[in-house]
């Protein structure tokens, strides 16, 4: 194509203004630091030549009404790169959204750095010139009361150049009233290049005819049950069909971690279990499952291990087998009743102590295999 590639940033969900209270004393400090994540994509974007344009698709912020210094600081980045020669392609979501009277939106309107869609229903939004190339955008703004049905034909311009969509909202499905529902097939006969979508925040990519319809993800999520990608999406247009690149965005990691205790004497063993875990930049939910040896205070541990952590959860999810516990299933006139007294009679007999502590793990693992929970 005339011109060469074109490199487009695809970005969604960053959800700017969002509080991670679950985080307690230090939810102010990951406020402020996941509400840079725009600075840093501007920056790296104007330090490596990264991307002709950058596209936008929904959830910029995390309400229609961001705090002013946090919008302040938005368009200024905005506006960096327009300045510098990189298109910039806004579309309002289902957070952020653009009906109500005092919108961000409708605020700045034609203030807004770039190219701000605001129409409510599917249209072409304008075409920007790339690299010589003329790219033709197509999308909405999601409005309350007017977006709720799936859009049964989508427009598209028979003009040379490439051919963007950007829609926030559910590929294929209806999510209900706060989600625009897009059907797959009428996507696909449009024959878009690319269509840069917003709402779901895992990362997600559909071929759709010669085209493909991508979900970049949440960069940086909003908890253990949406962790964020931490990486920035790349798609590089030109002949062809799109292509990928997944560029690290140094996100802080959240993760859960899922930790069999089954095999520890006592807590003083999980506890250094947890600690082998330590990453003091990473915001972590260890998980405890399987036998425990006791009764687990999961709130105590937390609190001993925290400097080992950014933040620190522990979830207590084992099945406690202690030695009173054993005596009382022993007992049952069962199948599980003839394995526990059998087993203790096995601990019983053992040679030495290294044979007894076997044993007894067997016999805790085998009771939680068997979904045994005492508490």
């Amino acid at each position: 194509m005339a011109g060469g590639p074109v490199r487009v940033l695809h970005l969604a969900d960053l959800h700017l203004g969002w509080t991670p209270r679950f985080l307690g004393s230090r939810a102010g400090e990951r406020q402020r630091e996941r509400d840079g994540l725009l600075t840093r994509a501007v920056d790296w974007v104007l330090t490596e030549s990264a991307a002709d344009m950058v596209v936008i698709a929904g959830d910029l912020f995390e309400t229609h009404r961001p705090e002013p210094g946090l919008l302040g600081r938005v368009v200024a980045d905005l506006a960096r790169l327009v300045e510098a020669g990189v298109a910039v392609v806004t579309v309002p979501g289902n957070h952020d959204e653009i009906t109500y009277h005092d919108s961000v939106y409708r605020e700045y309107g034609l203030r807004w750095p770039g190219l701000l869609v605001t129409s409510p229903i599917a249209a072409h939004a304008g075409t920007l010139s790339v690299r010589g190339v003329p790219i033709h955008i197509y999308g909405l703004a999601y409005t309350g009361g007017v977006t709720r049905t799936p859009v049964e034909e989508f427009p598209r311009l028979h003009v040379p150049g490439l051919h963007v969509a950007v829609f926030h909202g559910s590929l294929g499905w209806n999510a209900g009233d706060r989600s625009l529902p897009l059907p797959e097939d009428a996507l696909a006969a449009a024959s878009y290049d690319y269509v840069a979508l917003g709402h779901i925040h895992q990362h997600v990519v559909r071929t759709l005819g010669n085209g493909l319809a991508v979900y970049p993800g949440a960069v940086e999520g909003k908890g253990f049950d949406d962790p964020g990608v931490g990486f920035f999406t790349v798609a590089v247009l030109g002949d062809g069909q799109a292509r990928l690149e997944r560029k690290p965005a140094g996100s802080r990691p959240v993760r859960t971690v899922e930790l069999d205790v089954s095999a520890c004497r006592d807590e003083t063993d999980v506890e250094g279990r947890i600690r082998e875990l330590g990453d003091s930049s990473a915001i972590v939910r260890v998980r405890l499952v399987g036998a425990s040896p006791a009764r687990l205070a999961a709130d105590e541990l937390a609190d001993r291990l925290r400097s080992c952590f950014y933040h620190l959860d522990i979830v207590d999810e084992t099945t406690v087998l202690d030695e009173a516990a054993f005596d009382g299933l022993a007992a049952e006139p069962t199948v599980r009743g003839q394995f526990v007294r059998r087993m203790k009679a096995a601990i019983e007999q053992a040679k030495n102590p290294d044979e007894r502590q076997m044993l007894v793990l067997a016999l805790r693992r085998g009771m939680a295999a068997l979904g045994e929970r005492t508490r």
